[in-house]
């Protein structure tokens, strides 16, 4: 007997509804088991990305980028806010102000970014608000919120003044503009807080594409006297804290206390919250980023909040400091050492104007006078010490880099299309007038099985990340009781694993007493089709050790390639000349091992010289430093720049004698840095 229509079509909804279930049942399952499987915590809501891979992909990404709701971003006529520094991570291109403060530069990058996080300065998020979005608002018209809508760099940069005392940065304590007495600055700090953590959502590729990853973040801002302190607090997901820690909060108390409100705030609550704070700058600290641990909690703190470190950006590099024409080195004697330091030992190496500096303070400071702890190395060093004295080593840090732009441009690290990272301040010819001895700053590199943030947070956490000057080279580093073939092994990244630990981690020694062996792996950056990337000239181990007299020792080992491989670059036009390492692989022993003495190794890869972004905008404005007749062309650039509004010496600068110059030279080696693994003897 045929059944009725009706009844038909609601057996047909009934299997399809139960099949529904089914599917949905099933993916649940598959969906659980990826968590079971997966070796980091899930800790939001997204597909599981389609490009996974269990031995781990290089991302690379920018965790240091400031936007319009900057203080310094915006006086320096910048106008792009959050939305658009995404945009230009993903390849989009955005307008920037030209030297005159005119929104007519038009910025891309050259490849998209992985991962992103802006990172405005807490302290003035809600006072630049109630000066820049609302001029309904009575704030709006106080004469420092003018003043910082001013279009005259002049005024601009007497409103950078205001603005740095009130973050407490010159002689007085933190406070508050008066703007926040005639306007509402609380609720506006959590208004610009919250557009922040939209944006950062809004761009966040949760698909299974996982095609770009998005952290919600924010820069503390401590720099009393201009010693800088600063820190980027990134957040694992979207449980953040409901304000930002800054120095209004922590006062002159000082970072330690932006961790234990972290902790209060963020990390202590049942909600899923989790964050770290990554320190930059070192090298412009004034000897005060990395002091002795003043109690237990201080110590574990460090450890548990600062995981990796900045070692590179457009401020400069603080991995070492070496003085070219002293040939002496803080506490080194490595050559390499002399790669991209700032002459000053704080942040008022930033205060050039026109060409000339405006500051005493910007003064070279003499090495002896040069505070040791500056060079993340020198940290690592003593580390080891302080752990024979504590039980416990404070300065177990991975590096990454970033470019700590202030135009809204992550990941503008490339020498040959740099447009500067400080709005008008750095823009067209201003870059080489002012800002000669900054640079494009680098790269934060993660090995993370997926695009995603709880799997590149994870990396970051367990420190297996690398920093790059800008280029994009592929380094691994692995360490351990490795077959000596492994470099042969078609599973030779499987096996390392499995054999070792990856760069960031810890070995002790082996049951028997053989010393162990390190996998180093390194391949050039692969470059795009109108930029190809550059030959790698030599793979560096970095050694850092303790002998039995207690005192600390470093020593470099060239394990591939060579210094003098006839690399060089063409002086009339920049291009590179000779061959170097497409890719390496070593499987390495350290010859002077000793198994008593606990140690740091970590791997530096140079590539083959080519012309720093100076060279290339000087050359590009018909300067070249390579010449004879520099001078002459320089003279003459300055006046066609003075006829488009330009005051003062422009191009002067690209004239200088290197052999004058204790760091600087017309020619660089992009390198990239991993993060060590440590030796720790038996007790």
């Amino acid at each position: 007997m045929r059944e009725e229509p009706e009844i038909f079509i609601l057996k047909i909804i009934a299997y399809t509804l139960a099949l529904s279930c089914l599917l949905a049942s099933v993916a649940s399952a598959a969906a659980q088991g990826d968590a079971r499987a997966l070796p980091f915590e899930r800790t939001e809501q997204r597909e599981p990305c389609s490009h996974y891979q269990a031995d781990r992909q290089p991302l690379f990404g920018d965790l240091h980028v400031h936007t319009s709701y900057s203080f310094d971003s915006y006086l320096s006529s910048q106008r792009r806010d959050p939305w658009d520094a995404y945009r230009y991570a993903r390849g989009e291109a955005i307008l920037l102000p030209d030297a005159n403060g005119e929104q007519t530069i038009r910025a891309r990058i050259g490849r998209p970014l992985d991962f992103t996080s802006v990172t405005d300065h807490a302290e003035f998020l809600g006072q630049i608000n109630i000066c820049t979005q609302d001029p309904g608002k009575p704030g709006y018209w106080w004469p420092h919120c003018m003043m910082t809508r001013a279009q005259n760099i002049w005024i601009q940069l007497l409103a950078a003044t205001w603005w740095t005392d009130l973050g407490g940065q010159l002689e007085n304590p933190p406070d508050k503009s008066f703007a926040c007495t005639l306007s509402d600055c609380e609720t506006a700090e959590r208004e610009t807080w919250q557009r922040i953590q939209r944006a950062a959502e809004e761009h966040y590729d949760r698909s299974a594409d996982c095609a770009f990853t998005t952290f919600v973040g924010y820069e503390y801002t401590e720099a009393f006297d201009q010693n800088n302190m600063h820190r980027n607090v990134i957040f694992r997901n979207r449980q953040v804290t409901d304000v930002p820690v800054s120095v209004y909060d922590t006062g002159r108390d000082s970072f330690p206390s932006l961790w234990r409100q972290l902790r209060t705030h963020c990390t202590d609550l049942d909600n899923g919250c989790d964050v770290m704070a990554i320190p930059h700058n070192s090298n412009l600290s004034g000897g005060r980023m990395f002091r002795d641990p003043q109690s237990s909690a201080e110590l574990e703190d460090r450890l548990f909040f600062e995981p990796v470190v900045e070692l590179v950006q457009h401020k400069g590099a603080s991995e070492c400091r070496y003085d070219r024409l002293r040939g002496l080195g803080l506490d080194t004697v490595d050559e390499a050492c002399d790669f991209e330091q700032i002459a000053a030992d704080n942040l008022n190496m930033l205060g050039s104007v026109h060409g000339k500096v405006r500051t005493e303070r910007a003064r070279p400071v003499p090495l002896e006078q040069f505070a040791r702890r500056n060079m993340v190395r020198n940290a690592l060093k003593d580390g080891l010490l302080l752990e024979d004295r504590l039980g416990t080593n404070p300065f177990v840090m991975g590096f990454i880099g970033s470019t700590d732009t202030h135009s809204a441009a992550p990941g503008s690290a490339e020498e040959n299309n740099y447009v500067g990272h400080l709005g008008r301040r750095d823009s067209q010819y201003s870059n080489v007038q002012d800002h000669f001895f900054s640079n494009p700053g680098g790269h934060a590199v993660v090995w993370a099985e997926e695009n995603s943030r709880d799997s590149i947070f994870a990396a970051i956490r367990r420190k297996e990340t690398y920093a790059t000057s800008g280029t994009r080279p592929v380094l691994r580093f692995f360490a351990g009781a490795l077959d000596a073939d492994l470099c042969d092994s078609p599973a030779m990244v499987r096996e390392a694993y499995r054999q070792g630990v990856p760069m960031g981690g810890e070995i002790h020694p082996g049951e028997d007493g053989a010393p162990p062996r390190f996998l180093v792996s390194a391949q050039k950056d692969g470059g795009t089709a109108t930029s190809p990337g550059t030959d790698l000239q030599r793979v560096q181990v970095i050694k850092g050790w303790v002998d039995g007299a207690g005192n600390v020792h470093e020593k470099v080992f060239d394990i591939a390639g060579r210094a003098d491989n006839g690399a060089a670059v063409d002086p009339a036009s920049c291009a590179t000349t000779g061959r170097g390492l497409t890719q390496t692989c070593t499987v390495w022993q350290d010859p002077d091992f000793d198994a008593r003495e606990d140690a740091f190794y970590y791997v530096r890869v140079l590539e083959n010289p080519t012309c720093r972004w100076s060279t290339l905008q000087c050359q590009a404005a018909g300067v070249n430093p390579f010449s004879g007749q520099c001078a002459s062309q320089a003279e003459a650039a300055t006046a066609r720049a003075q006829e488009l509004g330009a005051s003062g010496d422009v191009f002067g600068k690209c004239c200088i004698d290197p052999a004058e110059q204790p760091f600087y030279s017309p020619v660089i080696q992009e390198r990239a840095w991993s993060s060590p693994i440590w030796y720790r003897a038996e007790r």
